[in-house]
């Protein structure tokens, strides 16, 4: 009887485990986001503070403000006179040593992710990492260019491998186009494999059967 007793205490701690357990990662998460949003308050001037108009903070606040500031520089942005000044900006930033190279290359990136065209992390892979016979999630992100590929022969696939749980590092590899398997599986299954750490699997997929 008591080890009955304790194998359903058991099952029942773990069962509210689970449900505690990613609520509480999210709520932290979320916190930690509307926390550091909120320190964009501090471009207004102190008599227009939410604490100072209403006598307490609020927070979200320096959210909304963010928000509404990259929608109001994307609009400013997409008519003659906005365009025109970010031109003037680019340029301005252009002249201004190392900090040039850092914001073109941050600039090249974030163009090839948010792009509506891009080819960035569009397909999940299967290579052999960091040792044959060692498997791994990639994600395709296009070809070698530049002077690399006169160093190449055959096709080369430039390919991005993640680190778990943290999928934002990792590691950047030019494979063989021979040596990776494309995946019938979506970047968002992909990515949430990678971070569970191979714990919350994609559903298995069925390959079709040719009629002959």
């Amino acid at each position: 009887m008591y080890s009955v007793r304790s194998q359903l205490i058991k099952r029942y701690f773990l069962t509210g485990l689970l449900i505690w357990v990613p609520l509480v990662i999210t709520g932290w998460v979320l916190s930690f986001i509307v926390s550091t949003l909120d320190q964009s308050l501090r471009l207004l001037p102190q008599a227009v503070h939410p604490q100072t108009l209403f006598g307490f903070p609020i927070p979200g606040a320096g959210s909304v403000l963010t928000l509404a500031m990259i929608l109001l520089t994307g609009l400013l942005a997409t008519n003659f006179i906005g365009q025109k000044l970010v031109i003037w900006w680019e340029k301005l930033l252009a002249r201004i040593p190392f900090v040039n190279s850092v914001y073109h290359s941050v600039k090249q990136v974030s163009d090839t992710l948010f792009s509506s065209n891009g080819n960035a992390f569009r397909k999940a892979l299967l290579v052999q990492y960091p040792r044959e016979g060692c498997w791994t999630i990639a994600f395709l992100t296009g070809k070698p260019g530049g002077d690399v590929v006169n160093h190449l022969e055959g096709e080369y696939l430039s390919v991005y491998v993640p680190t778990t749980p943290n999928p934002t590092s990792g590691f950047f590899l030019m494979m063989p186009g021979k040596d990776v398997i494309e995946l019938e599986m979506t970047v968002d299954e992909a990515l949430k494999y990678i971070i569970s750490m191979g714990v919350v699997a994609p559903p298995p997929h069925t390959p079709a059967i040719k009629r002959t």
